[in-house]
């Protein structure tokens, strides 16, 4: 009998849903795919807003359009043949709504947002750092949820007395979706993305209250269920765009969904994913090192109740630097420009970027770095900043690949990569050169 499967990969910039047709296990195909994108919002100077509802309607459409290219591309498929949805996520970025509707009760604040840099400055001030450390595997830095949640407590009493009432919850973006798509019934999360909050012990796989009182969260009850991630988190009911019933069986944070799908099993086995941001993650294993090189410890996946671990090194800008050629600075036109312009560029690079626009990820995590081009004279090309970002880019992913080599004790040997931005056969070159590393790309880029 035919089987499908939907796919949910909800990003920072866009969401792209999936349907694969998994009749036969052994050559599964995707038959339909749909990227849709949605605003960004930055109402301050560092600050980075998503609207809730502007990221459901994104799944909407693309699950709608997706479905469409489905049934037009084969006959058997049918909306009551789909036997699963799976679901990845950005990861840290927080949301806040009403726990029986969904309804968003405020913007989610996105991974980027420095809002709460203040906050994470006064906890390592009163000497808290080294306990979120050593519970979490994360250092204290913004990008983590757990300071967006105090900041919203200590910024918006209005919705700090609903969360204390208990109508107002918080949660990452695979729990709003699951919300959303169960008709609010689910309100649950699995541990890859609990892990990514500064609230959850990597050691004992639960919220731990010690830190749920240091981020001044009301209560455990005003976050999600914490669940493995594979198994049911809740059935789809009241969608129109899917039939009632449909089981939610598999939930990963964005990164340690592509540390599977890159098959990276095994201990020491590592990924680098080049989205929005570059993410380095290795395998550990069972075992939760602790990085002496600025790297962060993070849940890989639980499944039977039993954790994996992975080393991470985040570094907040990637893609989004080809984004700032063309959106700010106008220098191309679309992203997919960047490699034929930049390869006009042969001679020895003259001007260097750091791409630091959003602060500065591992080893060095600085909110407040700003990027830079150095080296700039009035006989500089366009086609030279933009080859300068694309080195800049894979110049910082070295960095964290030599700081995983260190943790690790010895170096890398192969890294699989994948991301939108793998795309370009020209960084992923430069990739391989500057980090003296096998690059591997898939066919699938989705992986």
């Amino acid at each position: 009998m035919a089987q499908f499967i939907l796919a949910i990969d909800q990003g920072t910039t866009g969401t792209t849903v999936l349907v694969v047709d998994v009749t036969q296990s052994d050559a599964t195909t995707i038959i339909g795919k749909q990227t849709v994108d949605f605003t960004q919002h930055y109402p301050e100077t560092g600050w980075v807003e998503h609207d809730l509802d502007g990221i459901w309607s994104s799944v909407s459409q693309a699950a709608t359009q997706a479905l469409a290219q489905a049934a037009a591309a084969t006959t058997h498929f049918d909306l009551k043949k789909i036997v699963a949805i799976g679901l990845t996520n950005q990861r840290e970025t927080l949301c806040v709504f009403e726990r029986k509707t969904g309804k968003p009760l405020a913007r989610a604040i996105v991974w980027q947002c420095k809002r709460s840099a203040a906050i994470c400055q006064r906890l390592r001030a009163d000497g808290h750092e080294a306990e979120i450390k050593a519970k979490t595997g994360l250092v204290l830095d913004p990008y983590f949820s757990g300071t967006k949640i105090t900041w919203l407590m200590e910024h918006n009493p209005e919705l700090a007395q609903e969360v204390r009432r208990g109508h107002a919850v918080f949660g990452t973006i695979d729990t709003y979706l699951i919300a959303r798509l169960t008709g609010g019934k689910s309100f649950v999360t699995e541990a890859s993305n609990a892990s990514r909050t500064l609230a959850f012990n990597i050691h004992t796989g639960r919220w731990d209250q010690g830190l749920i009182e240091t981020l001044a969260i009301p209560s455990v009850d005003a976050l999600p269920q914490v669940l493995d991630s594979a198994g049911l988190f809740g059935t789809t009911q009241g969608l129109s765009w899917l039939p009632d019933g449909i089981p939610i069986s598999g939930v990963l944070g964005d990164q340690q969904a592509a540390l599977a799908g890159q098959t990276c099993f095994d201990v020491g086995e590592a990924k680098c994913t080049y989205g929005t941001g570059a993410f380095l993650l290795a395998n550990l294993g069972s075992k939760p090192l602790v990085s002496k090189a600025g790297m962060l410890t993070t849940v890989a996946w639980s499944l039977g109740g039993k954790l994996s671990y992975a080393f991470e090194g985040s570094a907040f800008i990637a893609g989004a630097a080809v984004q700032f050629l063309r959106d700010q600075l106008r220098i191309i036109r679309s992203a997919s420009d960047s490699e034929a312009i930049a390869r006009t560029v042969t001679a020895a690079p003259e001007i260097y970027f750091v791409p630091a626009l959003a602060g500065l990820g591992a080893p060095y995590w600085d909110p407040k770095a700003q990027g830079a081009f150095l080296g700039l004279t009035r006989g500089t090309s366009q086609a030279q900043m933009v080859r300068a970002v694309l080195e800049g880019i894979a110049l910082q992913v070295r960095e964290l690949t030599e700081a995983m080599a260190r943790d690790l004790g010895s170096p890398l040997q192969v890294l699989r990569v994948d991301g939108g931005a793998a795309a370009n056969s020209l960084l992923m070159q430069a990739q391989a050169d500057y980090a003296g590393i096998r690059v591997d790309r898939p066919v699938n880029l989705e992986t």
